[in-house]
């Protein structure tokens, strides 16, 4: 339990909470949705908790399947044993990156943020380039053609509407 907390700790609480944190301070470039006339307000307010909301049900779910399933974490230095195929990650093959960029798509829109929006951007588009580069390349080495099998099947941004069912392995 202590690695996930430490892992979560050391990546997704970073950029999700001490980078925004450290980028309202510097910028002082927000204009929160509960300062907005009525009915913006309490739309940025809703939209923005929202998305939150959504963004930590994504990231709380896969560092849960990440410690149970995958016997690891989240971080590359102790990464999961085994293949998680199941739950969300059934739908799409990103879904920790999906809830971050949530998370603070959401933080922007509360605070009203154009720096924030600036830095969720940031966040996602440095993932397009790292995931098919290397963390991907880095699962075909670790799990061969159940990882190969498995990206053939589910996408990796956007998710498919119906779950992927691994096919069942023979044995012989």
């Amino acid at each position: 339990m202590f690695r996930q907390i430490r892992a979560a700790l050391m990546l997704p609480f970073t950029v999700t909470v001490i980078v925004p944190l450290i980028i309202l301070a510097t910028t002082g470039g927000y204009y929160p949705g509960w300062r907005q006339p009525f009915p913006t307000g309490l739309l940025m307010l809703i939209a923005g908790l929202g998305i939150i909301a959504a963004g930590l049900a994504l990231v709380v779910g896969t560092v849960r399947l990440f410690a149970t399933i995958g016997e690891g974490t989240l971080a590359p230095w102790d990464p999961t044993r085994k293949l998680v195929v199941v739950g969300v990650y059934r739908h799409v093959r990103n879904p920790m990156i999906s809830g971050v960029v949530a998370i603070l798509l959401g933080e922007a829109v509360l605070l009203g943020s154009p720096p924030l929006l600036i830095w969720c951007l940031l966040v996602f588009v440095i993932n397009i380039v790292y995931i098919p580069l290397s963390e991907e390349p880095g699962l075909a080495r670790r799990f061969g053609d159940d990882y190969r099998l498995y990206q053939q099947n589910v996408p990796r941004w956007l998710p498919r509407p119906t779950p992927w069912i691994q096919p069942e392995q023979d044995t012989v």
